[in-house]
């Protein structure tokens, strides 16, 4: 048999499998290649069997070969060790960017080129185009799709052998041509939740690794609202969860979590969604990744994201000698939150980024 052009990652969703029915209709030799990214913890909450069948299904459906890889170490070393400790340090983590840099385009990568591929294909909602000798991350065409922000720690060399087939359509054409593809799961439910690890009671998850540490809850001026189960279960701008009761004095009016003291386990809270605890116009980022290898200036004018699914907001970026940006922005932002991702784009071009070191919102209890 002869080596494949291109290994698509199936993971038994909807995106990958319409993103290997394409290549192979347009006559690519292709193969599946499934991974294995968590060890099943016997909580009956891990879905890799379940979407392992799916996609073998699959690459049956469009008679190509199928392979598996267990990267479950990789991504305990690579991406889950480095969660566990922003967690425990009172940051609030992105480990989907760390998953795609760490496991989808290393690991992943290297696994396609020892089958006899050139290139690996992905169905990410986002785009990868050629100019002028370097290759450009750009925007998936459905904008509330679009997986960009999860790619930006991407480079040249992984660009250059990367392919993203569905990456200029939009969902709902996705799902109806897998309906007419004769795909099985075509009407299955799109995977949530943190990166290979599935759905599941979050505290209760984490609480495994780091051992619930009760403590205060106060306000910003100090008084005392009630209890909470452990500051590191909670991130800035959180609402659910908080368990916070009627308070006497006070309206009856939802909390929001707008400061956490690490060292003290004190959590702070306020009845203002918009609490000027939570604004902030400029933040400073760690050491910087750019798509292209380099920014565009040493200062420039961009937007920038500082959540996923949050609309760009306009920003001047600095570009520090230590690798770091400090970004103002035009206008305030919310729980712009340490230890999230900082991405830049120039238009529908992903620039890059970086995490979120710190911002200029003011700290309760100081």
């Amino acid at each position: 048999m002869s080596a494949p052009r291109t290994v698509v990652g199936v993971s038994g969703g909807v995106d990958s499998s319409v993103a290997a029915w394409l290549l192979a209709r347009s006559g690519e030799s292709i193969a599946g290649l499934f991974m294995q990214n968590w060890d099943d913890d016997g909580s009956g909450e891990c879905r890799a069997e379940e979407d392992r069948r799916d996609a073998v299904a699959v690459c049956g459906r469009l008679g190509i070969p199928f392979h598996f890889r267990d990267f479950s170490k990789q991504y305990w070393a690579g991406v889950f060790e480095h969660f566990l400790a922003e967690y425990a340090a009172g940051r609030t983590p992105n480990p989907d960017v760390l998953c795609n840099r760490e496991v989808k385009f290393k690991h992943f990568l290297d696994a396609a080129r020892e089958l006899g591929a050139e290139r690996i294909a992905t169905g990410h909602y986002a785009q990868v185009v050629e100019s002028g000798g370097r290759w450009r991350l750009l925007r998936g065409a459905d904008r509330d799709k679009d997986q960009s922000y999860f790619l930006h720690q991407l480079g040249q060399a992984q660009l250059a052998a990367t392919v993203f087939p569905i990456g200029h359509l939009p969902k709902a054409q996705v799902r109806q041509m897998a309906r007419e593809a004769g795909l099985a799961n075509h009407a299955k439910k799109d995977s949530t939740g943190i990166c290979f690890i599935g759905e599941r009671d979050f505290r209760e998850f984490l609480g495994r690794y780091l051992p619930a540490q009760p403590g205060e809850i106060r306000d910003p001026d100090g008084v005392r609202i009630g209890m909470h189960p452990g500051v590191f279960y909670f991130t800035l701008g959180q609402r659910e969860g908080l368990n916070i009761g009627g308070v006497r004095g006070r309206q009856a009016a939802p909390w929001y979590v707008v400061g956490k003291d690490v060292a003290g386990n004190v959590l702070y809270v306020d009845q203002d969604r918009d609490s000027p605890w939570l604004q902030s116009h400029a933040l400073r980022s760690e050491a910087m990744h750019w798509v292209e290898g380099a920014p565009p200036a040493t200062t420039f004018d961009c937007t920038a994201q500082v959540r996923y699914r949050q609309q760009e907001e306009p920003c001047h970026v600095r570009v520090e000698e230590d690798g770091s940006v400090s970004v103002r922005f035009v206008r305030a932002q919310r729980a712009a939150t340490p230890g999230q991702s900082l991405v830049l784009y120039d238009g529908v071009a992903c620039l890059g980024g970086a995490v979120i070191d710190s911002t200029d919102a003011p700290s309760p209890g100081r």
